[in-house]
């Protein structure tokens, strides 16, 4: 019999429980069925998840047929911007900053970051998919997926509540907890990454602004963006505060959630800042191979007679990659992480001086090695 957890406080009991035993049980045993919709599971997921633009899509497709699973409106925003930045690594400004071998390492760590998240929750969504659709809940598939008994839990308490803001943060939660071991703490990654030099430029130039591109609803040319500017990208604590930051921004503001939907109806995702401005960048490459850098920008406005800047698409940037499967352990150690679910954080969404701002520093920032470059041949 499925457990009652009509309440938060029947899930703070529940996880107090699993925090105590800490073994979390004996995988249940499958009847055939069961057996065949993991095959499927499985096979679905691993279709979506070749690369950025595919995954993208299908959380995309996934929130317009069940719109009560606010993460997958968010998570599908959010990897729009995972692809901005991958595709920034080979666009018109970062591959003067970047040597080649940090490009493909910080591709490397983008796209590591976005399989597995994916492939953690993607299957989740497809057993949630299964119980609406034969009216019973199937969350006891859910370890056969690795998937953390917090959101099992959660899951279940979703079932009974209806309550999609708590289901959301957990989420929120789950997914950067999951990273954390398997991406921010991985060695490899701290190595090529996280701690270089170049890593450090990425903070201090501002490069990780995130944008929530939205349709103002009035006939204006541009259009407008909301965001925040992600710091402490290493710190979970920060990241899960950041989540919530943003969940708060696209769904306690319906004009922004109706704008952004709309918006993101009639712009499919490429990978290419032209997607949300075609006026400023192009998926083509204008400029000249080797001629000298000279600043086209100023407030996100080209200025006279320069060209726009280069932002490729996906496909033509990055091939697809091979993963290596993740099975490590759970996660979930303490109940204490629900705290995060009621502590207050708020967000005005102001992002467009701080966006326009980073693009001018990153021109001066080319500009500047350009000049370095030349005084070391003369």
């Amino acid at each position: 019999m499925p457990l009652l957890l009509n309440s938060f406080s029947d899930v703070k009991k529940e996880l107090k429980k699993k925090t105590k035993k800490k073994s979390f049980g004996l995988l249940p045993c499958l009847s055939e069925n069961d057996k065949q919709y993991i095959h499927l599971i499985r096979e679905q997921t691993r279709q979506f998840n070749q690369n950025n633009v595919t995954r993208t899509q299908a959380y995309f497709q996934f929130y317009l047929q069940h719109p009560e699973i606010h993460w997958a409106l968010l998570g599908h925003m959010v990897s729009r911007n995972v692809g901005w930045n991958m595709t920034d690594l080979k666009g018109q400004l970062l591959t003067k900053l970047l040597p080649e071998r940090d490009q493909k390492a910080f591709f490397s760590f983008l796209e590591r970051g976005s399989w597995l998240i994916f492939q953690d929750a993607f299957p989740q969504f497809l057993v949630y998919d299964l119980s609406v659709k034969g009216n019973k809940e199937m969350f006891h598939l859910l370890p056969f997926f690795h998937i953390s008994t917090f959101m099992e839990t959660m899951w279940r308490y979703f079932w009974q509540s209806g309550d999609s803001y708590t289901l959301a943060i957990a989420m929120v939660i789950n997914e950067q907890s999951y990273l954390e071991k398997r991406l921010i703490q991985n060695n490899h990654f701290k190595k090529t990454v996280t701690g270089t030099v170049s890593f450090k430029m990425y903070d201090f130039l501002r490069l990780n602004n995130i944008l929530f591109p939205y349709s103002p609803g009035e006939k204006r040319e541009k259009t407008s963006l909301v965001g925040s500017t992600s710091r402490y990208f290493t710190s979970l604590h920060e990241r899960i505060l950041f989540g919530k930051k943003l969940y708060s921004l696209l769904f306690q503001r319906e004009k922004i959630l109706a704008g952004v939907l709309k918006w993101a109806h009639e712009h499919p995702h490429t990978g290419s800042r032209k997607d949300y401005w075609p006026n400023l960048f192009n998926d083509v490459n204008e400029s000249f191979p080797r001629s000298l850098y000279k600043p086209r920008v100023k407030n996100c406005v080209l200025r006279k007679g320069a060209e726009r800047l280069y932002s490729p698409q996906l496909k033509y940037a990055w091939p697809n990659t091979p993963h290596e499967d993740e099975k490590s352990g759970d996660w979930f150690e303490d109940w204490h992480v629900l705290d995060y679910i009621h502590k207050e954080v708020s967000l005005n969404g102001e992002i467009l001086n701080n966006y326009c701002k980073t693009l001018e520093t990153i021109e001066l920032a080319v500009m500047a090695k350009e000049a370095l470059l030349l005084r070391e041949e003369e």
